[in-house]
């Protein structure tokens, strides 16, 4: 007889179904797993076996033959030691339903326990596409799992729940909610506040309007000036995630191992600020089974450069791509897996190899072809990506010791970010985006219609500056985001020229 089960695998942060199904054959005792099973999925033989032995149940004395279906995809992870787990004891005659709208997932220990597995909530939710109803899932994964909505979802922590669950011991359905992990974002205590910086109104400004409307913004400036210190004050000003971003974060995180057993629904915009020694690879993500990078992690959040022109040439230019597409598609010779990056890019630089073009006191001691060849790191193709250049002078002295006029907080500047970001919900609730950043230029001659005198200006500045195409629509997108942080649904010349003024520092 041949007994099933319904499990699921991931392929990037997506799942699809397996069936596992299970036949033991009057043979020499022996347990062999068909269905292009990798490394870890093979080494199940011998959880399986020892965690039904030790259990108190019975393992076959004849040869257990275990197939996943469909066999021409590559199968990888530990979720399937329960699925296989459950089908061996339906074999051995314990009653457990066969019920195909009922799902297995996790990974058993020697003896009996249940551990959590990556990306449990990818598996859930494509398994809820496909029709699956209940989820038998380790404990630790429960208050993930319970993330999607309208499906019921038990958490066991050994083998023998799941015997005892259908024969007396019914199991407890976990419940959770969503809306009270995302209340939870209000609480948060930040330890970078931009009411510690001094001065610097511009730089403020710019990233204001950054965090409103997910631009990328690059910072120059000689050292000590503060970029850094700026760039760390970021997430203070960042709006609450969306529940659909929180959700697509989660998948993110937890297909990586990263998510807190409880906090299982991610509610803080990520920050990634990675060293100019990160590789390619590590920025974009590879490897033989192909995982996400610094930019996947970055995801509806931030991703730091410092001293960004000390970044290898080939590491800028590949994040090209994914600025420009809010993804990042890693092929292989096998398959092809796409990754979500729809991230702030912050860089930060100095304005040459010593620092100090341009300051008040220190003279620069550059030459102009070393000036060149430092900022030539910086591709015109990356530049163009860059919505925001803002240069950020030292502070004399006097400024910094004696200047006792307060800042703004970062609470105060988060309000109007928040409001600035509802603003664009509720404008693009039928486009498919959430911010100004996503507009594509069909959207932009939709939502960004200015009026003769802001034209014809920007057509003139477009003259004097040389602006490409794609600069143009940058500018377009930072003027939206600028009127909607003052909640006008029309765009004034003031806009349009506070725009232009963030677009033209490195022209």
């Amino acid at each position: 007889m041949v007994t099933k089960s319904i499990t699921a695998a991931t392929i990037g942060i997506n799942s699809f179904k397996v069936d596992v199904e299970v036949d033991v054959s009057g043979s020499l005792p022996a347990m062999s797993i068909v269905g292009l099973p990798d490394n870890a999925v093979n080494e199940a033989r011998e959880r399986v076996r020892s965690a039904i032995k030790n259990s108190g149940y019975t393992f076959p004395s004849n040869k257990v033959i275990v197939n996943l279906a469909p066999a021409d995809i590559k199968k990888e992870g530990t979720q399937f030691d329960l699925p296989i787990a459950v089908c061996i004891l339906k074999e051995e005659g314990i009653d457990i339903p066969d019920d195909l709208t009922m799902a297995f997932l996790g990974e058993l220990s020697l003896d009996g326990t249940l551990r959590k597995v990556n990306g449990m909530l990818s598996l859930v939710s494509g398994l809820k596409e496909n029709g699956i109803k209940t989820f038998f899932v380790p404990y630790d994964n429960a208050k993930e799992a319970a993330l999607v909505q309208d499906v019921t979802i038990y958490g066991i922590k050994h083998l023998s729940d799941i015997v005892n669950h259908f024969l007396e011991q019914p199991l407890q359905p976990t419940v959770v909610d969503i809306n009270e992990y995302l209340g939870k974002y209000s609480s948060f205590d930040y330890i970078y506040d931009f009411k510690d910086v001094k001065g610097q109104q511009k730089a403020k400004r710019a990233l204001e309007i950054a965090a409103a409307g997910a631009h990328n913004l690059l910072m120059t400036g000689s050292p000590g000036s503060g970029k850094t210190l700026m760039a760390k004050c970021i997430p203070s000003i960042l709006p609450p995630l969306e529940l659909k971003e929180a959700l697509e974060l989660t998948k993110i995180y937890s297909i990586c191992g990263l998510l807190d057993v409880n906090q299982p629904l991610m509610i803080k915009r990520p920050y990634r600020a990675i060293h100019h020694t990160a590789s390619p690879n590590g920025i974009i993500g590879g490897g033989v089974n192909p995982k996400p990078g610094e930019i996947t992690l970055a995801h509806r959040g931030v991703l730091f450069l410092d001293e960004m022109a000390e970044f290898p040439r080939q590491v800028l230019e590949v994040l090209r791509q994914p600025i420009e597409d809010g993804e990042i598609v890693i092929s292989r010779t096998k398959n092809s897996i796409k990754y979500p990056a729809k991230f702030m890019l912050i860089g930060a630089m100095n304005p040459c190899p010593c620092g100090y073009l341009g300051d008040k006191e220190k003279e620069c001691t550059c030459s102009d072809f070393q000036i060149q060849k430092y900022r030539s790191k910086l591709s015109g193709p990356l530049l163009d990506r860059i919505d925001l250049i803002v240069n950020v002078p030292r502070l004399l002295p006097d400024e910094l010791i004696n200047n006792t006029t307060p800042s703004e907080t970062s609470s105060e500047i988060r309000n109007r970010v928040i409001n600035a970001r509802k603003m664009q919900v509720e404008r693009y609730k039928n486009e498919g985006i959430i911010t100004n950043s996503e507009l594509n230029p069909s959207q932009i001659k939709k939502f960004c219609v200015l009026d003769k005198n802001s034209s014809e200006f920007l057509k003139e500045a477009a003259k004097k500056y040389m602006l490409t195409g794609r600069k143009y629509n940058r500018v377009l997108k930072i003027t939206r985001t600028i009127a909607d942080l003052e909640q006008k649904e029309n765009i004034e010349l003031k806009h349009l020229t506070t725009a232009l003024q963030y677009r033209v520092d490195m022209i």
